[in-house]
């Protein structure tokens, strides 16, 4: 699929708009792979991207990749900011703080996911920028000079997206993660559906902050190993904190990885509130069409899967294709409860 706002944000530099030098140390934040990025031939580019299917394009596109980059002193900062408020302000600030005096800054976010707020805030920091508007995203730039920077807002945006405890600290999450303060109704509707005799070593695939995953832990005594599997590794990171008064008691393993690929195991039972958005609003009924094959790919014969969905998302076809049994436990709010069971024979 084309990626637009990764084609928009490398307009200003195909076009000759934005100079940054020749062979410019580049640093590009939220990376995503895409011709258009290849065909710069930025030979000192380091493209930073916690998310697992992200990095995964750009690792096979032959391009550097790290989950957080601590190097500074860049004369072009690329940006993708993410769509939560606080997450995206942070970002910018970052990037800024990566920069060379004198260094560049692109961002570039789609009209539908705050391009108008993006060059708004991006020209409180600098002081100035320009702006180039195509594909229904905006490109936002400006150069990096200490005389125009406001400082006090760069320090403050810093440290927006932070770890920090929620939910009355019963938690530690941040900004930019799924339902990053709150408890998403899905899983605490699959939570009060999972029965209390589960057992052995599970999955829960799609962890975000570990809330899942603790439940379990919680709720079934008789559960000896869990490993989580999530795509962002922020939120893994967190789902590793929240779950720390279990260390040493079960056996825990957190996953970085694409469940869409495919999973370890075998499991004698997985877990999942499976995502339905990527990069953009639209619905990606794919990705946890992905996960429903995985999770049948990684239970042993006679597993369980437990898993929560918005009503509306097609996910039936898939789980009458890849397991013997399928039930719906509940219809709530909005939401549906499935039960499916792996065949002995393989399915």
């Amino acid at each position: 699929m084309s990626d637009l706002a990764l084609e928009t944000l490398l307009l200003p530099l195909s076009s000759g708009e934005v100079v940054p030098g020749s062979d410019p140390k580049a640093l590009f934040l939220r990376a995503r792979a895409g011709q258009s990025l290849i065909d710069l031939a930025l030979n000192k580019l380091v493209c930073e991207q916690s998310f697992a299917p992200d990095r995964d394009a750009l690792h096979k596109s032959g391009l550097e990749v790290v989950a957080e980059v601590a190097e500074t002193g860049f004369d072009l900062v690329l940006v993708l900011p993410g769509r939560q408020r606080q997450e995206a302000r942070s970002q910018l600030a970052r990037a800024v703080s990566k920069a060379v005096a004198g260094g560049v800054v692109i961002a570039c976010s789609a009209n539908t996911e705050g391009a108008k707020t993006l060059e708004s805030d991006l020209s409180d920091l600098l002081g100035h920028t320009e702006k180039l508007t195509k594909n229904k995203c905006r490109a936002v730039w400006g150069a990096v000079q200490p005389e125009d920077l406001n400082q006090e807002l760069l320090e403050e945006w810093s440290i927006l997206d932070q770890p920090r405890p929620v939910l009355k600290g019963a938690y530690v999450s941040r900004p930019g993660i799924f339902a990053w303060d709150r408890i998403d109704p899905a899983s605490a509707l699959l939570v009060s559906y999972l029965p209390e005799t589960l057992k052995g070593r599970g999955a829960d695939l799609g962890a975000g902050f570990g809330y899942l995953s603790r439940a379990v832990l919680e709720k079934a005594p008789k559960v000896a190993a869990m490993d989580l599997y999530e795509a962002e590794k922020r939120a893994l990171d967190l789902a590793e904190r929240n779950l720390s008064a279990f260390k040493g008691k079960r056996a825990l393993n957190g996953v970085w990885s694409d469940v869409t690929k495919g999973v370890e195991g075998p499991y004698d039972f997985i877990v999942s509130n499976p995502p339905f958005h990527q990069a953009g609003r639209a619905d990606r009924a794919d990705v946890g069409q992905g996960f429903i094959r995985s999770a049948a790919g990684g239970l042993r014969p006679g597993g369980d899967f437990f898993m929560v969905a918005n009503r509306h998302l097609p996910y039936e076809q898939t789980l009458s294709d890849v397991f013997a049994s399928v039930v719906q436990l509940a219809d709530e709010g909005g939401y549906k409860v499935i039960r499916a069971i792996k065949g002995k024979g393989g399915r």
